[in-house]
């Protein structure tokens, strides 16, 4: 019976909701836990027999193993994806996700790299190697159009048209939205392009992809985490950080430099500007500065 309508909840992520791969498996992941949860427990459930209180023993459940507040409460965003579909689909008539509270999340906020230390990072990379003036133009456009790692990997040739000074990306769910490049990055890019790319035996496929590995291939997520942490290191920087703390930088240096919320948004891709204001995490001395500038009674004793 579950899987019938999981192939359902399938077609309907893809086709309706238009989610890229990675996510609907990631759904279907999460509907999986529930089975698995009966099945351990010798519970006999169709997707109409669930109720509340069956939810919400199985929360415990996952709680007792060990899983955190963030993946408990991923996988109760999958449990109401899939009873929204029920309902359409008209496989039940009550949604027993509707009272279902998801553990509170404490909203912990990377670190951000002041823009002296991404300069560091980026002045650490060896130049006088092929793959340095490829990783060079990598994350000189990570930083410059706050790309996730997953976007940098995926760009396209066929995307930049560079001579406006735009890039088209490919975000979370195949969306598609136009980010400014700057000229840093442009130069890079076109260096990259002139002087190491074209010298390639590129691989079957891969013609359009801009960054590529010695193999004539795409790059891939792990590369970039691997080669960002070594250049942290001979940086001297002792942050933690990753691909994303650059994307964080970019928002943040942004929004510093008095930039729109609502455009940072469109920037980075969110579909909600509450997912933006995670990436305004700035320090005490803007903030009491612009309060001084704006605010007719701050200061006033």
């Amino acid at each position: 019976m579950w899987d019938a309508h999981k192939k359902g909840y399938k077609a309907w992520l893809q086709l309706e909701k238009s989610l890229s791969e990675n996510s609907v498996e990631a759904y279907l992941h999460d509907i999986e836990k529930l089975t698995d949860y009966f099945e351990v427990n010798a519970m006999s459930r169709t997707p109409e027999d669930v109720k509340l209180a069956d939810l919400e023993h199985f929360i415990k459940w996952i709680h007792g193993l060990g899983m955190t507040a963030t993946s408990q409460a991923r996988i109760i965003s999958g449990l109401r994806s899939f009873y929204k579909y029920c309902l359409l689909e008209q496989i039940t008539s009550v949604d027993p996700t509707l009272l279902l509270e998801a553990p509170k999340l404490k909203r912990l906020l990377p670190d951000t790299l002041a823009f002296e230390e991404i300069e560091r990072i980026i002045a650490a990379i060896d130049l006088s190697l092929p793959e340095g003036v490829r990783n060079k133009a990598i994350f000189e456009t990570m930083y410059s159009c706050g790309l996730r790692v997953s976007e940098v990997v995926n760009l396209k040739i066929s995307c930049l048209y560079l001579d406006v000074g735009f890039v088209k990306v490919i975000g979370k769910g195949d969306k598609q939205r136009l980010v400014p490049i700057g000229s840093d990055a442009v130069k890079h890019i076109n260096i990259y392009r002139n002087s190491i790319r074209n010298q390639l035996n590129i691989a079957a496929g891969f013609e359009d992809f801009l960054f590529l590995n010695r193999r004539g291939k795409s790059l891939s997520r792990v590369m970039i985490f691997m080669i960002l942490k070594a250049l942290v290191k001979k940086a001297g920087i002792e942050k933690n950080v990753s691909p994303h703390t650059f994307r964080h930088s970019f928002a943040t240096h942004l929004v510093e430099g008095g930039a729109d919320l609502k455009a940072v948004q469109e920037m980075l891709g969110h579909e909600s500007i509450t997912t933006t204001e995670i990436y305004t995490h700035l320090d005490r001395d803007y903030l009491r500065a612009t309060l001084q500038q704006y605010h007719p009674a701050f200061g006033k004793v």
